[in-house]
């Protein structure tokens, strides 16, 4: 039933539209569709000709003798080589475009954050003396690009970021990446058929590609878009459908990469094409996103957001939306089905990404602005031709654009920025432990269930919680990215969020920003106090929903770098115990971390909390309690009110809870 598809009452409401008209979404197809159990395990293999295999039954060997060990491994290692791509790529055009901006080829771009541009050139080894920011940037974007394509010697820049003992740690293991489009050829090559088949073997290149993602592609792309879109502070938004707008000029932006909505943005806040706007009977322009795009400029702009991977589809069939304006990622091919149903402009921009019955519009930087306007002219004059529209009155608020330097300064200022209040408050119990809820929405699971059963059992348990991509947007929709979530969570969490101001679950950015919790990881550990590695934090990364070869990128990454990791939804890797056994007994050894796949999601909450508790304890901390330190804002209210009014005035200001 279209109730159970998700937990989201527009989202809900908008799947009746759609049975009622008849119209085919990605939630309808996944009830038709039943996924192959086989290759759903890992166990079917199609590197040759003479297959596909499927190990199922008596068979236990392909044709060419491979194991299951093999075949599962290989099928994961590309899984890695595919997420890993995606965000590499995203990395590389980031690149690319500070290297245009470098030589004044870059049309509307420029350098917007001067402070991140040097300090990444710090991390680069870069001589800054005496040079102006262009021609910094060039050489910064040049010192990025080598990290794609070094081939023998060497490793990727930003592995000098992380502590020094994983760095020790991943050198003595053989698997810090070379460069990233080196290890991703590697891959393809050692999964080909007859070349590497030792489950083991093919494992340990998953590690060093992921860390070529995570340390390579998906930092230069967070770093580098920071530095020409500048660093992300916070912002207030509001999330889900009722962002719509009944008597504007709807345009979504959806994809994944800045470049283009950056300047979108720009060229909906033209007084020229507003004014083209109420020429054609709307009162202005009404701008919002989807997937990671949105949560792009979210935190820079604090546009709004109309949802997750899974209301794609569902944006359209308000009716209400003149273009969508797409660039590459987690882009639905039904997207084109559904508009043809409605008025809206389906628009590519991409040359990597197109889908047939959409309007392409190829998108060039040193044009930039110019395309930009462009396609907010192509929305405006398609206002008239809209119909009947049904817009769910469903949003809620949110703060978001918890930036790693920014989670840094809030926690003592310009001048005394530093991790240590918050390595304090997890060694004091304050703060259990610290968990990143990251990934994707899968219509084969209800909705957003798992993001924020996930969060909220989290919260209550005193867990300080960051989140990226589909999950930050999920977790926004039902109110649990604003500091009225308080009454909520748990007492002693609460008491270190009403002590600096913040939210309980911190958005931190889009899916190539998990990099930034990299950042914030490695900063914990050289704080002092909780260890010194990234391994000796109690903290989790979870991945509910995940649907997406990126997702599984993310998770090996987080591995080798010395977290536990655990996934929701289903195993990719249960046809073989062998490789099973690797991943949760081999790599904990060996990292210090596991990657764990639990569909259920109260048991991977009580292991997600078991291992922060084992951490803790690991460093000596003491047994957490949940009700140590009590409600401080409650309590502080209560010793305002008993203190005599002719004497509040000795006093600062009056607490709030």
């Amino acid at each position: 039933m279209a109730e159970l598809r998700s937990k989201d009452s527009a989202a809900n409401e908008m799947l009746e539209v759609a049975k009622e008209r008849g119209i085919s979404t990605a939630f309808s197809r996944a009830e038709e569709i039943r996924p192959c159990p086989i290759g759903a395990q890992g166990l079917c293999c199609r590197m040759c000709g003479m297959g596909p295999c499927r190990l199922v039954g008596k068979t236990t060997r392909g044709v060419c003798g491979a194991t299951a060990g093999t075949i599962v491994a290989r099928n994961f290692a590309r899984m890695v080589a595919g997420g890993a791509a995606a965000h590499s790529d995203h990395g590389r055009d980031m690149a690319l475009t500070l290297l245009a901006v470098g030589r004044g080829e870059a049309g509307g771009y420029t350098v917007r954050d001067e402070a991140k541009l040097l300090t990444v050139a710090g991390y680069l080894g870069i001589d800054v003396r005496g040079k102006d920011m262009r021609k910094l940037a060039e050489e910064v974007a040049l010192r990025c690009l080598e990290d794609f394509g070094r081939q023998e010697k060497g490793q990727i820049n930003f592995l000098k970021r992380a502590p020094e003992r994983r760095q020790r740690l991943w050198r003595e293991l053989g698997i810090a990446p070379r460069g990233v489009d080196r290890e991703i050829v590697e891959a393809m090559h050692r999964t080909h058929a007859g070349v590497d088949q030792d489950a083991e073997s093919i494992l340990k290149h998953s590690l060093r590609m992921a860390l070529a993602d995570g340390w390579g592609g998906s930092m230069i792309g967070t770093d580098l878009s920071d530095v020409l879109f500048g660093t992300p502070g916070p912002v207030n938004s509001s999330a889900n459908l009722g962002v719509l707008s009944e008597d504007e000029v709807n345009l979504v932006i959806h994809g994944h990469e800045p470049t283009l909505s950056e300047m979108i943005v720009a060229a909906a806040q033209d007084p020229e094409l507003i004014e083209y706007a109420r020429s054609k009977g709307a009162k202005g322009i009404n701008l919002s996103g989807i997937c990671c795009t949105a949560n792009e400029v979210l935190m820079r702009h604090g546009v709004k957001l109309a949802g997750n991977f899974l209301h794609q589809e569902l944006a359209i069939l308000t009716g209400a939306v003149e273009a969508m304006i797409v660039d590459v990622q987690c882009i639905m091919e039904g997207l084109a089905n559904v508009a043809d149903s409605f008025h809206t402009l389906l628009i590519t921009t991409s040359p990597k990404a197109n889908i047939r019955g959409a309007t392409h519009v190829e998108f060039e930087e040193e044009h930039a602005y110019e395309i930009a306007k462009q396609l907010v002219r192509m929305a405006i004059d398609n206002y008239p031709n809209r119909g009947t529209t049904h817009i769910p009155q469903v949003q809620e608020g949110l703060v978001a654009g918890f930036s790693h330097e920014y989670v840094n300064y809030m926690q003592g200022g310009l001048f005394r920025a530093s991790f240590r209040p918050l390595n304090d408050a997890i060694m004091q119990g304050r703060i259990r432990g610290i968990a990143g809820v990251v990934g994707c929405n899968n219509a084969c699971v209800t909705q957003d269930e798992g993001i924020t059963e996930v969060i909220q059992a989290l919260l209550a348990n005193d867990v300080l919680v960051a989140v990226t991509g589909c999950a930050a947007i999920g977790g926004a929709k039902y109110g649990l990215l604003q500091p009225e979530y308080w009454d909520s969570i748990g007492a002693n969490l609460r008491e270190v969020c009403e002590a600096i101001g913040i939210p309980p679950v911190l958005h931190v950015g889009s899916c190539v920003d998990n990099s930034r919790i990299l950042t914030v990881l490695t900063q914990m550990a050289e704080e002092g106090g909780l260890g010194s590695d990234i391994s000796d934090i109690p903290g989790v990364g979870i991945c509910p929903e995940w649907m997406s070869e990126k997702a599984i990128s993310i998770g090996t990454y987080f591995v080798a770098s010395g977290v536990h990791v655990f996934f929701g939804v289903r195993s990719p890797v249960s046809g073989s115990q062998e490789v099973v056994d690797i991943m949760t007994k081999d790599w904990p050894e060996q990292l210090g971390g596991s990657l764990e796949f639990e569909p259920d999601y109260e048991k991977l909450v009580a292991k997600a909390l078991a291992h922060i508790d084992e951490r803790r304890a690991a460093l000596g901390l003491e047994e957490y309690r949940p009700n140590r330190y009590g409600s401080s804002g409650d309590r502080a209210l209560v010793e305002w009110e008993s203190i005599p009014a002719d004497r509040r005035s000795l006093y600062s200001r009056r607490p709030t809870a």
